[in-house]
Protein backbone atom coordinates (compact mmCIF):
# COMPACT_ATOMS: atom_id res chain seq x y z
CA UNK A 1 0.00 0.00 0.00
CA UNK A 2 1.57 3.48 -1.21
CA UNK A 3 0.62 6.48 0.70
CA UNK A 4 0.96 9.96 0.23
CA UNK A 5 0.37 12.17 3.16
CA UNK A 6 -0.25 16.05 3.76
CA UNK A 7 -0.53 15.95 7.73
CA UNK A 8 2.89 13.87 9.24
CA UNK A 9 1.07 14.53 12.64
CA UNK A 10 -1.85 12.42 11.65
CA UNK A 11 -0.05 10.07 9.58
CA UNK A 12 3.64 9.73 11.34
CA UNK A 13 4.48 6.02 11.55
CA UNK A 14 2.36 4.55 8.46
CA UNK A 15 4.63 2.41 6.42
CA UNK A 16 4.92 3.39 2.65
CA UNK A 17 4.06 7.54 3.29
CA UNK A 18 5.82 9.87 1.14
CA UNK A 19 4.91 13.32 3.26
CA UNK A 20 4.24 16.22 0.80
CA UNK A 21 3.24 20.00 1.47
CA UNK A 22 0.34 21.52 0.26
CA UNK A 23 1.49 24.17 -1.32
CA UNK A 24 4.04 22.51 -3.93
CA UNK A 25 1.55 19.14 -4.40
CA UNK A 26 1.36 19.79 -7.83
CA UNK A 27 5.18 19.19 -8.52
CA UNK A 28 4.41 15.48 -7.66
CA UNK A 29 1.67 14.38 -10.11
CA UNK A 30 3.37 11.21 -10.51
CA UNK A 31 3.79 10.51 -6.91
CA UNK A 32 -0.13 10.93 -6.20
CA UNK A 33 -1.02 9.27 -9.30
CA UNK A 34 0.67 6.42 -8.74
CA UNK A 35 -0.55 6.26 -4.33
CA UNK A 36 -3.41 4.20 -2.76
CA UNK A 37 -4.66 6.43 -0.85
CA UNK A 38 -4.02 10.52 -0.46
CA UNK A 39 -4.34 11.54 3.01
CA UNK A 40 -5.66 14.60 4.58
CA UNK A 41 -5.22 17.08 1.95
CA UNK A 42 -5.93 20.81 2.82
CA UNK A 43 -9.94 21.54 1.67
CA UNK A 44 -8.90 23.87 -1.44
CA UNK A 45 -6.76 20.83 -3.10
CA UNK A 46 -9.93 18.24 -3.08
CA UNK A 47 -10.68 19.02 -6.54
CA UNK A 48 -7.32 19.11 -8.43
CA UNK A 49 -6.66 15.68 -6.37
CA UNK A 50 -10.16 13.94 -6.87
CA UNK A 51 -10.70 15.05 -10.46
CA UNK A 52 -7.50 16.30 -12.30
CA UNK A 53 -5.36 13.25 -10.80
CA UNK A 54 -7.91 10.66 -10.10
CA UNK A 55 -6.51 10.49 -6.44
CA UNK A 56 -8.51 8.45 -3.72
CA UNK A 57 -8.79 10.78 -0.86
CA UNK A 58 -9.09 9.94 3.17
CA UNK A 59 -11.06 11.63 4.91
CA UNK A 60 -13.63 11.36 2.30
CA UNK A 61 -14.73 13.83 0.16
CA UNK A 62 -18.39 13.59 1.90
CA UNK A 63 -16.06 14.34 5.20
CA UNK A 64 -14.57 17.60 3.73
CA UNK A 65 -17.85 19.00 2.08
CA UNK A 66 -20.65 18.11 4.61
CA UNK A 67 -17.98 19.08 7.57
CA UNK A 68 -16.29 22.32 5.72
CA UNK A 69 -19.22 24.90 7.93
CA UNK A 70 -22.01 24.20 10.30
CA UNK A 71 -24.22 25.33 7.90
CA UNK A 72 -23.76 22.81 5.49
CA UNK A 73 -23.75 20.24 8.10
CA UNK A 74 -26.49 20.93 9.85
CA UNK A 75 -28.65 21.19 6.52
CA UNK A 76 -27.47 17.57 6.19
CA UNK A 77 -28.48 16.01 9.20
CA UNK A 78 -31.61 18.27 9.15
CA UNK A 79 -32.51 16.24 5.90
CA UNK A 80 -31.56 12.93 7.21
CA UNK A 81 -32.45 13.50 10.42
CA UNK A 82 -34.52 15.88 11.51
CA UNK A 83 -35.82 14.48 14.52
CA UNK A 84 -32.33 14.28 15.87
CA UNK A 85 -31.06 17.85 14.73
CA UNK A 86 -32.09 20.81 17.05
CA UNK A 87 -34.23 23.88 15.98
CA UNK A 88 -31.88 26.18 14.17
CA UNK A 89 -32.29 29.13 11.98
CA UNK A 90 -29.89 30.74 9.33
CA UNK A 91 -30.19 34.15 8.47
CA UNK A 92 -28.18 36.70 5.92
CA UNK A 93 -26.93 39.07 9.04
CA UNK A 94 -28.90 42.20 8.50
CA UNK A 95 -31.63 44.02 10.34
CA UNK A 96 -34.69 42.81 9.89
CA UNK A 97 -33.23 39.02 10.04
CA UNK A 98 -31.41 40.19 13.36
CA UNK A 99 -34.54 41.53 14.96
CA UNK A 100 -36.59 38.27 13.61
CA UNK A 101 -34.01 35.58 14.86
CA UNK A 102 -34.35 37.88 18.44
CA UNK A 103 -38.39 37.46 18.29
CA UNK A 104 -38.03 33.76 16.98
CA UNK A 105 -35.88 32.08 19.50
CA UNK A 106 -36.43 30.57 23.08
CA UNK A 107 -34.17 32.30 25.38
CA UNK A 108 -31.73 31.47 25.94
CA UNK A 109 -30.32 30.52 23.00
CA UNK A 110 -26.86 29.32 21.05
CA UNK A 111 -25.23 31.42 18.22
CA UNK A 112 -21.73 29.82 16.36
CA UNK A 113 -19.71 31.07 13.73
CA UNK A 114 -19.94 28.83 10.52
CA UNK A 115 -16.52 27.61 10.84
CA UNK A 116 -15.06 26.63 13.69
CA UNK A 117 -13.90 24.04 16.45
CA UNK A 118 -12.73 23.09 19.67
CA UNK A 119 -15.56 25.09 21.39
CA UNK A 120 -14.46 28.47 19.91
CA UNK A 121 -16.79 30.53 17.88
CA UNK A 122 -19.74 29.42 20.08
CA UNK A 123 -21.77 31.47 22.54
CA UNK A 124 -24.89 31.29 24.94
CA UNK A 125 -26.92 34.18 24.00
CA UNK A 126 -29.35 35.31 27.11
CA UNK A 127 -29.39 39.15 26.61
CA UNK A 128 -29.82 41.84 24.23
CA UNK A 129 -26.25 42.94 24.43
CA UNK A 130 -25.22 38.86 24.33
CA UNK A 131 -26.94 39.06 20.55
CA UNK A 132 -25.88 42.50 19.34
CA UNK A 133 -21.92 41.74 20.45
CA UNK A 134 -22.49 38.55 18.15
CA UNK A 135 -23.71 40.30 15.22
CA UNK A 136 -21.52 43.01 14.98
CA UNK A 137 -18.89 39.73 14.95
CA UNK A 138 -20.66 37.29 12.65
CA UNK A 139 -21.12 37.12 9.31
CA UNK A 140 -24.21 34.92 8.96
CA UNK A 141 -26.29 34.36 11.81
CA UNK A 142 -26.42 30.87 12.61
CA UNK A 143 -28.56 30.40 16.04
CA UNK A 144 -29.85 26.56 17.49
CA UNK A 145 -31.90 26.05 20.52
CA UNK A 146 -30.84 25.90 23.56
CA UNK A 147 -30.71 21.83 25.10
CA UNK A 148 -30.66 21.65 29.19
CA UNK A 149 -27.81 19.42 29.27
CA UNK A 150 -24.38 19.67 31.50
CA UNK A 151 -22.45 16.84 29.17
CA UNK A 152 -22.59 15.94 25.90
CA UNK A 153 -20.79 12.67 24.27
CA UNK A 154 -18.23 12.93 21.73
CA UNK A 155 -18.56 9.63 19.41
CA UNK A 156 -15.65 8.45 17.22
CA UNK A 157 -15.69 7.22 13.96
CA UNK A 158 -13.03 5.50 11.45
CA UNK A 159 -13.74 4.09 8.39
CA UNK A 160 -17.49 2.42 8.68
CA UNK A 161 -17.05 1.90 12.71
CA UNK A 162 -18.04 3.41 15.64
CA UNK A 163 -14.21 3.27 17.25
CA UNK A 164 -14.33 5.15 20.48
CA UNK A 165 -17.07 7.40 22.77
CA UNK A 166 -17.04 9.12 26.19
CA UNK A 167 -18.49 11.50 27.64
CA UNK A 168 -16.97 15.53 28.25
CA UNK A 169 -18.53 17.00 31.43
CA UNK A 170 -18.81 20.44 31.61
CA UNK A 171 -16.20 22.71 32.15
CA UNK A 172 -15.70 24.87 35.42
CA UNK A 173 -17.08 28.14 33.98
CA UNK A 174 -20.26 26.35 32.48
CA UNK A 175 -21.63 25.67 28.84
CA UNK A 176 -18.48 24.78 27.61
CA UNK A 177 -17.77 20.91 27.17
CA UNK A 178 -15.26 20.72 24.84
CA UNK A 179 -11.86 19.25 26.31
CA UNK A 180 -10.01 22.45 24.73
CA UNK A 181 -12.28 24.20 26.24
CA UNK A 182 -11.45 22.92 29.98
CA UNK A 183 -14.55 20.39 29.54
CA UNK A 184 -13.08 16.58 31.31
CA UNK A 185 -13.66 12.77 29.54
CA UNK A 186 -15.21 10.87 32.12
CA UNK A 187 -15.68 6.89 30.98
CA UNK A 188 -17.16 5.57 34.18
CA UNK A 189 -20.99 6.66 32.83
CA UNK A 190 -22.50 3.93 30.23
CA UNK A 191 -22.60 4.77 26.46
CA UNK A 192 -26.59 5.34 25.33
CA UNK A 193 -26.94 2.43 22.15
CA UNK A 194 -29.30 5.26 20.69
CA UNK A 195 -26.62 7.53 20.33
CA UNK A 196 -24.17 5.25 19.08
CA UNK A 197 -26.96 4.21 16.76
CA UNK A 198 -27.16 7.43 15.52
CA UNK A 199 -24.14 8.32 14.75
CA UNK A 200 -23.77 5.16 12.50
CA UNK A 201 -26.84 5.82 10.65
CA UNK A 202 -25.88 9.49 9.84
CA UNK A 203 -21.97 8.53 9.03
CA UNK A 204 -23.15 5.68 6.84
CA UNK A 205 -25.36 7.88 5.18
CA UNK A 206 -23.52 10.88 4.83
CA UNK A 207 -20.71 9.08 3.55
CA UNK A 208 -18.63 10.25 6.64
CA UNK A 209 -15.79 7.78 7.08
CA UNK A 210 -13.47 10.23 9.51
CA UNK A 211 -15.01 12.78 12.09
CA UNK A 212 -15.45 13.15 15.71
CA UNK A 213 -19.57 13.07 16.42
CA UNK A 214 -20.78 15.70 19.30
CA UNK A 215 -23.93 14.38 20.44
CA UNK A 216 -26.45 15.88 23.31
CA UNK A 217 -28.96 13.42 25.20
CA UNK A 218 -31.92 14.82 26.30
CA UNK A 219 -33.52 12.52 28.45
CA UNK A 220 -33.61 9.24 26.10
CA UNK A 221 -33.43 11.14 22.82
CA UNK A 222 -30.01 11.80 21.26
CA UNK A 223 -29.56 14.77 19.43
CA UNK A 224 -26.11 15.74 16.35
CA UNK A 225 -24.67 18.92 17.20
CA UNK A 226 -22.05 18.88 15.10
CA UNK A 227 -19.09 16.85 13.49
CA UNK A 228 -15.26 17.79 13.55
CA UNK A 229 -13.32 16.01 10.54
CA UNK A 230 -9.96 17.18 12.26
CA UNK A 231 -11.08 16.66 15.78
CA UNK A 232 -8.90 16.31 18.48
CA UNK A 233 -7.18 12.93 20.38
CA UNK A 234 -6.83 14.10 24.13
CA UNK A 235 -9.55 12.07 25.13
CA UNK A 236 -9.82 9.26 22.54
CA UNK A 237 -8.20 5.88 24.25
CA UNK A 238 -4.90 5.01 23.27
CA UNK A 239 -3.97 9.09 21.54
CA UNK A 240 -2.74 9.43 18.30
CA UNK A 241 -1.22 6.38 18.10
CA UNK A 242 -4.06 4.10 18.72
CA UNK A 243 -6.12 6.48 16.13
CA UNK A 244 -3.26 6.24 13.70
CA UNK A 245 -3.34 2.58 13.62
CA UNK A 246 -6.88 2.04 13.05
CA UNK A 247 -6.64 4.33 9.99
CA UNK A 248 -4.18 2.60 8.75
CA UNK A 249 -6.40 -1.16 9.13
CA UNK A 250 -9.05 0.86 6.87
CA UNK A 251 -7.04 2.04 4.61
CA UNK A 252 -5.70 -1.67 4.13
CA UNK A 253 -8.78 -3.19 4.19
CA UNK A 254 -10.90 -0.89 1.36
CA UNK A 255 -8.01 -2.52 -0.88
CA UNK A 256 -9.37 -5.49 -0.85
CA UNK A 257 -11.00 -6.23 -3.03
CA UNK A 258 -8.90 -4.42 -5.54
CA UNK A 259 -10.26 -0.75 -5.69
CA UNK A 260 -12.65 0.34 -8.00
CA UNK A 261 -11.87 2.63 -11.39
CA UNK A 262 -11.46 5.94 -10.20
CA UNK A 263 -11.67 9.33 -11.65
CA UNK A 264 -9.37 10.53 -14.34
CA UNK A 265 -8.03 6.73 -14.32
CA UNK A 266 -9.89 6.31 -17.99
CA UNK A 267 -7.89 9.06 -19.15
CA UNK A 268 -4.38 7.58 -18.31
CA UNK A 269 -5.66 4.17 -19.67
CA UNK A 270 -6.24 5.76 -22.80
CA UNK A 271 -2.53 7.61 -22.83
CA UNK A 272 -1.01 4.21 -22.28
CA UNK A 273 -2.58 2.92 -25.17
Amino acid sequence: MQLVSFDIFRTLGLPNTLNLKAESFLEHRAELQRADWVLFPEYWQLNALIYGLGCRVFPSQASYLVGHDKTEMVRAFTASVPQHTPHTLIKANDGSNREWVWREMDKPFVAKLPRSSMGQGVWLIESPSDWRRYCAMADVLYVQEYLPIERDLRVVVIGNRVVDSYWRLQAAQGFYNNVAQGGTVDRSIPIPQAALQLVRQVAKTLGVNYAGFDVAMVGNHPYLLEFNRLFGTRGVAGGQAAIKNLIGNYLQEELVPPKPSRPGLGRKLRRAA
